[in-house]
């Protein structure tokens, strides 16, 4: 990895210390070419190269689905996380004593789509966290012969605990659940495989790890799952022959793209192709790996000033998210850090620090010394 050749794709590096991908990322300079491209494109052309935009539509879906291991006709463009949850909420065949399984630490959007089916006599069943951390024993305590489905994050995102996927997901397939997976928190810094995870759903938008822009993620849906889920919104390009206007055949698509409902946002798209881009460039396995170390370093520097973290630092549940707690008045801490062009999230009463891979060492150390200068003045 060059990493002096990477850092020249984000302007960030020349303004700031960027620690905080967990929330809203910058974008790399190829997604904003993209951008201005396709607008550039549409401003001089209007809609004359529209079969140039759907080929490169599809060639995203393609990019988006070799990053998940899926296969193209299972992964559906959407506008962000809760959407995706939300196709899969509402459109299960639920049954009165129906229930799903998921930890009390989940951010809302894997919550409130679920607690939204009460009135369909759906009971939402939340996990304790330990620590921060789900344990497999306690997921599988709350499951009994009428949950139809378990909902967890790849990472939470409060205290970057990685979940054990494939053990979640043999499970689920031994006992014949359906298992859901928000994935915003690990997409762009873990590799993910649906398959040997045994994912039915997952869904993630673009604009944290993933480096692309708000309003624009990915869906998939297993194909054996396909045809579980009813389309909550069916628009005129959900069906087989959607150019054919006058003849009203509801015969829907026989992918997932019959949950995309209406005409894409092209210009996402196309930002979200660029970002893409660059993970298959450098490789997610190098991503992670890069990303550790960075953590490895942050640990340490919180280890030497007694700094309380919250994660586990064990090897197998480590993420990119590093949530910390000083002792401190921490609006003026937010203040501070802002003032010196440090990027990162505090919130709940704890601190959270998530470096990518283009993030530098000299940038940990800096981090730690302004970290340092704000306690000598308290």
């Amino acid at each position: 990895m060059n990493l002096e050749n990477i850092r020249r794709e984000f302007p960030v590096a020349k303004n700031r210390i960027f620690f905080d991908h967990a929330r809203v990322a910058p974008l790399p300079k190829r997604v904003q070419e993209a951008i201005n491209s396709f607008a550039e494109d549409a401003c001089a052309f209007g809609n004359k190269n529209y079969p140039e935009w759907a080929r490169h539509i599809e060639s995203v879906r393609g990019s988006f689905a070799r990053l998940i291991q899926a296969e193209p006709q299972e992964v559906a463009f959407v506008k962000n996380t809760t959407e995706g949850i939300s196709i899969v909420a509402n459109g299960l065949d639920w049954k009165q004593g129906d229930n799903v399984v998921i930890p009390n630490i989940e951010f809302p959007a894997n919550v409130y789509p679920w607690l939204n089916l009460e009135p369909k006599g759906v009971e939402t069943r939340f996990v304790e966290a330990v620590k921060g951390r789900v344990l497999f024993e306690d997921l599988v305590a709350k499951v009994d012969s009428r949950t139809r489905l378990l909902s967890i994050s790849s990472v939470e995102y409060g205290t970057g605990f990685r979940n054990d996927l494939n053990r979640i997901g043999a499970f689920c397939k031994e006992k014949g659940i359906l298992f859901c997976v928000d994935a915003i928190q690990s997409l762009g810094v873990l590799p993910m495989d649906v398959k040997r995870n045994h994912i039915d759903f997952l869904a993630a938008d673009g604009h944290k790890w993933l480096l692309s822009v708000e309003g624009l993620g990915g869906f998939y849906i297993s194909a054996k799952a396909m045809d579980q889920i009813r389309p909550p919104l069916v628009s005129w390009d959900s069906v087989i022959h959607p150019y054919d206007f006058k003849n009203y055949d509801l015969t829907l698509l026989p992918d997932a793209k019959r949950f995309e409902g209406g005409s894409l946002n092209t210009l996402g798209i196309y930002a979200f192709g660029a970002a893409l881009s660059l993970f298959h460039e450098v490789g997610v396995e190098n991503i992670e790996s890069r990303i550790l170390h960075l953590g490895d370093r942050i640990l340490e520097g919180f280890n030497q000033r007694k700094i309380k973290v919250l994660n586990s630092t064990l090897p197998q549940e480590r993420s990119g998210v590093i949530s910390f707690l000083l002792d401190v008045d921490l609006q003026a801490f937010s203040d501070y850090m802002e003032k010196s062009e440090v990027s990162l999230t505090v919130r709940e009463g704890a601190t959270r620090v998530s470096p990518h891979f283009y993030n530098s060492e000299d940038e940990v150390d800096r981090f730690f010394d302004i970290l340092d200068r704000f306690e000598k003045r308290v």
